[in-house]
């Protein structure tokens, strides 16, 4: 019983604190304003960089996608490199993945339920006699396995078949938005198309994948890669290999065995570094994650130093406050108040005033880090862990630097303060 009646008298307490700190706080607006400003804009810079981070590492995510959740990728260059690029002449001394090493792996790789072999090889323009592109399309070699592994789903008609391969035949499959440009008035199955002046037939359409950072990911046409090695050769940066997992249990299982395969058939000694770089999803998101990290701590360091003088100011204007209200606290004593609830009083006045400060900085960084999300039209994000964080930092900022103005106007003495004018 005495338990429950400490509790109610704590929070009855508590709610005339908060009530009377928000009746300083107003009644001195343009001075409050001014104060929180300080912690509005330590939160917003928190706040606006996570969310931006956040908006980009789900951009990330959606433009790794295409890779199954049980692919793995294997290439001479590393897929995305941030940072340094002092191993660049060690990349570009690697030997070139070939159509044959890529075979090879198909044939040994007994853990893989798919394997595709492909390869980037220009951008240029499709025409057809509805339309031409812009220069900009991207031709892509495939063989067969490439659209397991890919995630690609066919919208319409078929993906290519072995003979289609083995025989470097003229088809192609479009990218969504590829095939609505350049056959405006139907379906494109059936259809020719001219790219780089020679007709090819299209046999599919993939689904729609929808927009990236880098531009339209559906502006694609997809040939047999031998068509496309036999027409432009080899690049210099050479093929790349796709693999998929039996199942997600024998996903590390299958890596090994691949990376196996790769090292006796490149005859890399035991010991040796990969000559090759295999990766997927995850291991590119942690990569980001890597990257994004030095920002996020330097913000957060540069974010503490905004609030630490946000603190000071508080502490100054807390102590004003304390000036001007002498006489208030010295009938507040007169008639009751014990030294806690003065102490309580002008802390919770500190806390409120760094929260609303806190919550603004939150709001504002959330809509600022979000634009970005509209420009690049990928789903906002909200940092809820940071948000929280943010406010929870805001009300240690308002204890910690309400206490020794609070401490002070606690310690008071009552007949003084009456007598104060």
């Amino acid at each position: 019983m005495n338990s429950r009646r400490n509790w109610s008298f704590f929070f009855a307490e508590l709610h005339e604190s908060f009530s009377m700190a928000l009746t300083a706080l107003t009644a001195h607006k343009l001075r409050s304003a001014l104060t929180l400003l300080g912690v509005l804009i330590g939160v917003f810079s928190i706040i606006v960089v996570m969310t931006a981070m956040r908006v980009l590492e789900r951009n990330v995510e959606n433009n790794l996608s295409q890779l199954g959740s049980r692919t793995f990728a294997i290439q001479k260059w590393p897929e995305v490199q941030f940072g340094n690029n002092s191993d660049w002449e060690k990349y570009w001394r690697r030997k070139n993945i070939t159509l044959e090493l890529g075979e090879t792996v198909e044939k040994k790789a007994t853990l893989a339920s798919a394997v595709g072999i492909e390869g980037t090889f220009w951008g240029g323009q499709i025409q057809t006699r509805y339309a031409k592109t812009a220069p900009t399309v991207q031709l892509l070699g495939e063989t067969t396995g490439s659209f397991e592994a890919r995630n690609w789903t066919v919208e319409e008609g078929r993906i290519f078949n072995d003979n289609d391969v083995d025989d470097a035949r003229d088809v192609c499959v479009l990218g969504a938005a590829l095939a609505k440009s350049i056959f405006p008035f139907g379906s494109p199955v059936g259809n020719e198309l001219k790219i780089n002046g020679i007709n090819y037939n299209v046999v599919g359409v993939l689904a729609s994948k929808g927009a990236s950072l880098g531009g339209n990911q559906d502006n694609f046409v997809i040939v047999p890669l031998t068509t496309a090695l036999n027409r432009y050769g080899l690049r210099w940066n050479g093929l790349g290999i796709l693999v998929q997992a039996r199942t997600s249990a024998v996903y590390a299982d299958c890596e090994e065995q691949v990376r196996g395969i790769l090292r006796a058939a490149r005859k890399v000694r035991p010991g040796a570094a990969d000559d090759f770089e295999l990766f997927s999803n995850d291991s590119l998101i942690e990569q980001f994650d890597k990257f994004t990290r030095a920002v996020r701590i330097g913000v957060v360091v540069v974010s503490s130093i905004a609030l630490l003088a946000a603190g000071v100011g508080i502490m100054n204007i807390m102590l004003v406050s304390v000036t001007e209200r002498t006489r208030e606290i010295g009938v507040r004593r007169a008639v009751g108040a014990k030294r806690r609830n003065i102490m309580g009083q002008f802390i919770m006045e500190a806390v409120v005033l760094c929260e609303i400060g806190g919550v603004i900085g939150v709001v504002l960084g959330i809509l600022g880090g979000n634009i970005l999300a509209w420009f690049m039209k990928v789903p906002p994000a909200v940092p809820v862990d940071w948000s929280v964080l943010g406010l929870l930092i805001c009300s240690i900022v308002g204890v910690i630097f309400g206490t020794y103005p609070a401490y002070k106007a606690a310690n008071l003495d009552p007949i003084e303060s009456l007598r104060y004018e």
